[in-house]
């Protein structure tokens, strides 16, 4: 329990993870769209961005200055507030579910301790998927007040996607939960000091990463979108800033994503630690990073390698192969826990 005396510090050190966390994160976000452009263009032989700055490293700055710039555009037949307000809405949800996320271990500094997180939840692991899956009322809602078949259409299509992968999703975490006994993230990772959750199920992480691919819109699930019959999907009529926000809500969810993915089946921040104490402290944060990074590399690899499905494959895919999958998945890790407690 704080009291008055130390409640200003408290108020200054959370206010300081939020703003340290909140700049790694938009710079992430910014730097993945050039990794992305990047990479994507070595795969099909071309240069990508190399005019602003070296090696084109300035391309995230120029390309934030020209859409704050840009003229925003706002169609005549709108719900001028839902559709200002959907944007906001997949934004700032996208940056919520950030907040629970552990990158490192806890370490003491001049008897102070110091957490690598804002918060910590026991049902962290439960609030991420809480705030997550209302990120599609952002996207459903956008195409709706845009008052356009092609919006309408994609805001449909994400509505539908999320429902469908959204249980696959959750059955492909069930088993490491089961393993570790709670939902708290940090406790997850504790009990992964032996051996990682990767090793232990497999399947759950090819189902959870599977799902978690569509559940970002992410090719080759990014029917929501849809350039080649939908002209953009649900965001067809934003334009400027408005734009750029589901933009970066798509780019922060990716992260997410992946930092999940490094907390629950790869160890989160567990590696080698060695060296001095500040060192030491660091170390976690670094494999953490790294983990993450890997993740967003298979993203955009994944992009430049896989044709997008038609809408038909998608949903039977969902319904008929991951959701049994995950089921199953789920029956096996109950009998081989249920056998080992004998």
């Amino acid at each position: 329990m704080a009291t008055g005396s130390n409640m200003p510090l408290l108020l200054l050190a959370i206010l300081a993870k939020v703003g340290v966390v909140l700049l790694v994160l938009l710079t992430t976000i910014a730097y993945a769209v050039w990794l992305e452009r990047k990479v994507v263009a070595r795969i099909q032989s071309r240069w990508g961005p190399y005019l602003v700055g070296p090696h084109g490293l300035l391309q995230p700055v120029a390309d934030a200055l020209k859409i704050f710039f840009k003229e925003d555009i706002v169609p005549t037949e709108v719900d001028r507030v839902v559709y200002c307000l959907a944007p906001f809405l997949a934004f700032s949800l996208a940056l919520l579910s950030i907040s629970v996320i552990p990158f490192g271990e806890s370490v003491t500094i001049g008897g102070a301790t110091i957490h690598f997180q804002i918060t910590d939840l026991n049902v962290g692991l439960l609030f991420v998927f809480a705030v997550t899956s209302l990120g599609v009322y952002g996207v459903a809602l956008a195409g709706w007040s845009s008052n356009s078949k092609y919006s309408l259409l994609g805001g449909l299509r994400s509505s539908a996607q999320m429902i469908s992968y959204e249980l696959s999703l959750g059955l492909g975490v069930v088993g490491v939960v089961m393993l570790a006994g709670s939902l708290s993230l940090r406790e997850i990772v504790e009990h992964q000091s032996g051996l990682w959750n990767v090793f232990v199920q497999p399947v759950g992480f090819l189902i959870y990463f599977t799902a978690a691919v569509a559940e970002t819109n992410r090719v080759p699930f990014d029917l929501p979108e849809g350039e080649s019959e939908l002209v953009g999907g649900f965001h067809t009529e934003y334009s400027s800033f408005k734009f750029a926000m589901f933009f970066m809500a798509e780019y922060a969810n990716i992260v997410t994503v992946s930092c999940l993915a490094t907390l629950l089946f790869f160890g989160g921040w567990l590696g080698p630690v060695f060296g001095p104490p500040l060192l030491r402290a660091l170390l976690p944060v670094f494999w953490f990073c790294l983990k993450v990074f890997c993740f967003l590399f298979l993203y955009i690899w994944i992009r430049g390698t896989l044709p997008r499905f038609r809408y038909d494959q998608l949903m039977a895919f969902g319904w008929k192969f991951l959701l049994p999958l995950g089921l199953l998945n789920v029956l096996v890790t109950s009998l081989v826990l249920a056998w080992r407690s004998t």
